[in-house]
């Protein structure tokens, strides 16, 4: 693994970035080198946090330094491409594309010359990837939306978007997990929760994952949001390759 380079992100963090561009081949390339530096246990190492384009390797500084990180994250690279190993699953998330939970979903249409229910379907044929977690906690960046959905952010940015609310901006796609100011158009909303500071987990999807919606009813939606409040639903998902 090489044509990467170090940027200096504070006294305890280095950054790692590959390209300058977003798309999946840098993205596999992020996660592979996220594996790589879990599984060697480098000294000092606390957390890694991948992003579209960038690794960044968080440390104790008095244990370790960025030069040190830097050197030994460049031995990993010359050992060879690091194959990915942690494992990665494939989510099937409840969605709701009703108008009454899809605020935009019939503006969209109009824009695209499509039918509301167009308009959900090709929201919800797609795999999507998750190439990163960010912006607030559980907070999902999902790709790629079909090119016949895709739009600019929308040119009123809301002040407040409903937490569960499904998005698309661009080639993207994503889960508000909280109630949040947002630029995104509103297709569809889910009654899952996408963080809980109580879990081990903390965030449902991680970086790599897959998302797969799954188009429900407004009678389903409540029925699954009751089931959440009760802790008694978990969405199915299965493990999948890296």
């Amino acid at each position: 693994m090489t044509g990467f380079r170090f940027l200096s992100a504070s006294d305890s963090a280095v950054i790692v970035e590959f390209g300058d561009r977003v798309d999946r081949a840098v993205n596999e390339r992020v996660l592979a080198l996220g594996d790589a530096v879990h599984r060697a246990r480098l000294a000092g190492v606390t957390d890694v946090v991948p992003t579209f384009r960038s690794l960044m390797i968080h440390y104790d500084a008095l244990v370790t330094s960025g030069p040190a990180i830097e050197d030994a994250v460049t031995n990993l690279a010359q050992a060879g491409n690091p194959a990915r190993q942690i494992k990665r699953r494939l989510w099937f998330i409840p969605a709701c594309y009703e108008p009454s939970h899809a605020p935009d979903i019939e503006d969209i249409a109009r824009t695209l010359h499509l039918t509301a229910r167009e308009v959900a379907e090709l929201h919800a044929t797609c795999h999507y990837h998750v190439y990163m977690i960010g912006f607030v906690p559980g907070f999902p960046y999902m790709g790629d939306v079909a090119a016949a959905l895709q739009l600019p952010r929308r040119a009123d940015p809301r002040t407040r978007v409903p937490p569960g609310s499904v998005a698309i901006a661009t080639n993207l796609t994503a889960i508000y997990p909280y109630e949040s100011p947002g630029g995104w158009h509103l297709i569809g909303t889910t009654p899952i929760r996408f963080f809980d500071a109580a879990t081990e987990r903390g965030s449902v999807l991680q970086a790599g994952d897959a998302v797969a919606f799954e188009p429900v009813t407004a009678a389903e939606f409540d029925r699954i949001k009751a089931a959440v409040a009760r802790n008694d639903f978990v969405p199915a998902s299965q493990e999948i390759q890296p």
